[in-house]
């Protein structure tokens, strides 16, 4: 079989195979035009995955804040889990540590939309941007005040 109907067929088997050739030092037998796009993908995949946990994160951050009384110990769970995955992810691959703010960003318009509908508050309850850095987002010990507690 082909590379090219092997790559059709059965991904994994082509990443195996590939692999092969690389540490035969056959450089010459590689899809090099569909390495380079995997590559490529897959640094856009940990981006897409970084985003996402963030996402998370600050919607679980933001129902911490607008719904205090519905605090419960699912919600703090899910920010200590999204904690150590982002975590987990920056000590992988450190050079995603700069497009942090970046991801961040991107997610928070995603969180809102999420928190919005799992709190069933109106969109415009949050913040327009962000309002946790992202030195509060990684601080295991941050949890944001009620924002009840901002308008006293």
């Amino acid at each position: 079989m082909d590379s090219n109907a092997l790559y059709e067929k059965d991904f994994y088997a082509w990443i195996q195979y590939h692999i092969e050739l690389l540490k035969q030092g056959k450089l010459e037998q590689l899809d090099v035009d569909i390495l380079i796009d995997e590559l490529e993908s897959m640094g856009k995949r940990d981006k897409r995955e970084l985003a996402s946990h963030f996402i998370i994160l600050i919607a679980h951050l933001l129902k911490w804040s607008f719904q205090p009384h519905q605090r419960s110990n699912s919600w703090q769970n899910s920010i200590d889990e999204q904690r150590v995955q982002i975590t987990k992810q920056l000590e992988d691959s450190p050079s995603l540590k700069p497009f942090s703010p970046e991801a961040i960003a991107k997610a928070y318009p995603d969180a809102v939309k999420l928190a919005s509908r799992e709190t069933r508050l109106s969109l415009n309850t949050f913040p327009p941007v962000c309002p946790y850095s992202l030195e509060q987002l990684r601080d295991e010990d941050f949890y944001p005040p009620s924002s009840l507690d901002e308008t006293k």
